[in-house]
């Protein structure tokens, strides 16, 4: 096709040069030529160039027909914080969007990013759940500290977006990405796309988050590249090959193999070991991995919601976001959370009440707060009649029934296609009522042999053993927290790993609470397992707890540490953790004869090298 001076800006001379020249041209060089003068143009606004890349565009549509090869590479770097692998695999979504756009992506936890890099990053994302109590998870800590002490750079060239992953039900809902968020503004970046908060079922909003990120870089691009190709191959790719089908959105029906009580006669407390089987199901999992299990509501708690509002248990309402229905009472069973408040519930749930204290309740934040604590559904129902509401209306009330996550208690190579479970049973008392685990008592009282249960696997990449079989390994799981470890040493068993292991187990009683004793006792005897100390609680006249075995063994721990054991902790995270922590501090500070910064630094720098994670919830 010949370039007609009549119908283009050219001179005869300049169309004459351009006639002799496309032709000769192969494919790659007009792409690179045509993405060459897209970036010429971007800084050459309004010049010759931007006609010429215009006429380009107008005179050569086989071009047009093949995606452009970039021209000089876009940058984008993406930062996650994620404690049990969630921002982690949505940061690896983004990568994928915009590799797929011609961006080189520079993908990585936030405590092993160079920070000097920083203030050169064009395009900066941030994926970050919190954790606790308003807390950043653990790999995010030192990038979050960074970010709000004097060294951190000013962005004024920056273009920048925040995911926050979080739960409604906690006071501090998705700070640290709020954090984030904030403080690059302050720091002069540009915000191109609105953070977006996530609660426990966040895969909508966070597709729309992704979404509206790919859609603003495209706009923002300079390249010729067609953004909705690479956008559609990330979301239509199949599986890879030995990739499972099932997924937290597809959950797999598992049977239930055994389902046993772990705790002896006359014990307190009920803890179940879960065998589920993976058969059929292409499911594979690593240790420190977990599984995601959908319970069922508790029957009886869904009558009496019911009852209490006088509603027709069969009457049909939505439960997905496509328009599935299905009768109310299967709903309240299998779809909505009914025994957790939270704040964005009881502001929604003002319109629909009669009495005047719940919108009181709602603008006193300490009184909500306590409120909150400890209470479902049916309180507020009770506390706050009289009710408009409908049945209708629990779709936009209600949040989704979210699965709970249990650390996996099985290797699978010494159990090819299944996978464990430790599930403690919870039951207490409070505000006059009974009070039920949604998941654990439904486990433990409903759950038979046979039956089938929803789950899915939920990679931990940041929960891991050493690759170096040969690495000391030091773990502590009171209670169900012992549950990874028993992966962790049945898969060195396996594989036959030669590196030396310490647990630190604690509960209770001896006697009677003593989970997986057997297992330990075998590994101790064939040597998989090199020490064990324990640590009874109400067996002693005064408590004594792991952090106190770790501390009494201070002088053995910390020559385990310089010799490079790696250190895992498991369980409780308001008090065990936080207690865990500062034994080891205390440990490296006297028999390594630092200071208290010293002792700080030190096990900082050993979760920075991935030698210390926490599994805690």
């Amino acid at each position: 096709m010949q370039l007609q001076v009549t119908n283009s800006p050219f001179t005869s001379e300049q169309a004459e040069l351009l006639n002799k020249l496309l032709p000769t041209l192969t494919e790659a060089q007009i792409n690179w030529l045509n993405g060459y003068l897209t970036f010429y143009r971007a800084g050459n606004a309004g010049s010759a160039a931007a006609q010429v890349a215009t006429a380009a565009a107008l005179e050569a549509p086989a071009a047009a027909e093949v995606p452009a090869a970039p021209q000089l590479p876009r940058e984008a770097t993406i930062l996650f914080g994620s404690q049990t692998g969630n921002s982690q695999r949505l940061a690896g979504r983004l990568a994928d969007k915009l590799k797929g756009q011609g961006f080189d992506v520079t993908l990585s936890a936030m405590n092993q990013y160079k920070t000097n890099k920083l203030k050169e990053v064009p395009y900066l994302f941030i994926v970050a759940s919190t954790h606790g109590e308003g807390d950043p998870p653990d790999n995010a800590l030192t990038f979050h500290e960074f970010m709000h002490s004097k060294r951190a750079p000013k962005l004024e060239g920056t273009k920048f977006s925040v995911l926050a992953l979080g739960d409604t039900s906690y006071e501090f809902f998705c700070k640290t990405g709020q954090d984030f968020d904030v403080k690059l503004a302050e720091l002069g970046a540009q915000r191109i796309v609105d953070r977006v908060d996530c609660d426990v079922d966040f895969e909508d909003a966070a597709a729309g988050w992704l979404a509206a990120v790919e859609s603003a870089v495209s706009a923002a691009a300079t390249s010729a590249a067609p953004a909705a190709s690479g956008a559609a191959a990330s979301a239509a790719a199949p599986a890879a090959a030995g990739e499972s089908e099932y997924t937290r959105a597809n959950p797999f029906m598992a049977e239930v193999l055994d389902n046993l009580n772990l705790n002896g006669r006359g014990s307190d407390r009920e803890t179940r070991h879960l065998e589920l089987s993976l058969e059929g199901s292409g499911l594979t999992y690593a240790p420190g991995d977990a599984v995601g299990v959908y319970p069922q509501n508790d029957p009886t708690l869904v009558d009496e919601i019911i009852a209490a509002l006088q509603w027709n248990a069969e009457e049909a309402v939505v439960t997905g976001k496509s328009g599935e229905t299905s009768s109310l009472r299967t709903a309240l069973l299998h779809h909505y959370e009914i025994t957790v408040l939270t704040k964005p519930l009881l502001e929604k749930a003002v319109a629909f009440s009669g009495n005047s204290k719940l919108a009181e309740l709602v603008n006193n934040k300490e009184e909500l707060k306590a409120y909150m604590n400890g209470r479902d559904l049916l309180d507020l129902l009770r506390d706050f009649a009289p009710w408009t509401l409908k049945a209708a209306d629990i779709a936009n009330l209600l949040r989704k029934l979210p699965p709970r996550l249990y650390s996996i208690a099985s290797s699978v190579e010494a159990h090819p296609e299944e996978v464990h479970l430790t599930i403690r049973k919870v039951e207490y008392e409070a505000h006059g009522r009974e009070r039920k685990g949604v998941c654990s008592v439904y486990t433990s009282e409903r759950l038979q042999p046979g039956d089938k249960l929803p789950i899915f696997i939920q990679q931990n990449p940041n929960f891991k053993p050493p690759v170096n079989p040969d690495t000391p390994v030091i773990m502590v799981g009171p209670g169900t927290g012992v549950a990874p470890f028993r992966a962790f040493l049945e898969e060195r068993e396996e594989t036959g790993a030669q590196g030396q292991t310490w647990l630190f187990y604690g509960d209770r009683h001896f006697v009677t609470d003593f989970l997986y004793q057997t297992d330990w006792q075998r590994m101790l005897k064939d040597g998989v397992l090199s020490k064990l100390d324990v640590a009874f609680s109400r067996d002693t006249k005064e408590k004594v707890y792991v952090q106190d075995r770790m501390l009494e063994s201070g002088a053995q721990l910390y020559q385990w540490l310089e010799n490079g054991a790696h250190v895992y902790v498991c369980g409780d995270e308001k008090h065990m953790a936080h207690d865990v922590h500062k034994a080891l501090q205390t440990i490296i500070e006297q028999h390594g004869g630092k200071s208290a910064e010293e002792a700080a630094a030190y096990v900082t720098a050993l979760q920075e090298q991935g030698r210390y994670q926490r599994d805690v919830y």
